[in-house]
């Protein structure tokens, strides 16, 4: 990391200004992808689009007569119990999380982090799938929400080698 300090002559103040990876620009001619923006910066927003597919879908599913009328009759393929409900929160939260720890953990913490939890969300949205049968906007934000997962495990596992 560079510092470069500035001195003020009419007030006598001085200020250091530091340059990190995660704020430079990216070297002439690097065309890589999001090397503008850095691997860390590019995997939280990619978690940040996750969870707000995963949020329209469901938002979406509430508007769907068929899906709430089997909530209410108790014939949907999944109990809405207590349980179920504590069970989708706790999963829910591995994106949450995921956020966060892009941003502020350390390198490795937050890179096997992104792996591990976009690994696991990933198989469970393709898990989804096969139970019940899905409708038409749910298929469609799966395909989304399990491309972007994917995308955040590549992006973690293959281009995030140094903190960027």
């Amino acid at each position: 990391m560079t510092t470069d300090t500035t001195h003020d002559g009419a007030t006598g103040a001085s200020s250091a200004s530091a340059a990190s990876s995660t704020t430079a620009a990216p070297a002439k001619g690097d065309t890589r992808p999001f090397a503008f923006f850095g691997t860390r910066r590019v995997v939280s927003a990619l978690w940040l689009f996750a969870i707000l597919n995963y949020l329209y879908c469901d938002v979406l599913g509430t508007h769907d007569p068929e899906y709430m009328n089997d909530i209410l009759d108790g014939t949907a393929p999944m109990e809405m119990s207590p349980g179920f409900l504590l069970g989708a929160g706790v999963l829910m939260t591995i994106p949450i999380l995921a956020v966060l720890l892009t941003r502020i953990a350390p390198h490795g913490i937050a890179r096997w982090y992104s792996i591990v939890a976009g690994s696991v969300m990933t198989l469970v949205q393709l898990a989804t799938l096969f139970v019940g049968t899905a409708t038409m906007y749910y298929w469609y934000f799966s395909v989304i929400e399990i491309a972007t997962t994917a995308a955040i495990v590549y992006s973690a596992a293959v281009r995030w080698r140094a903190d960027s």
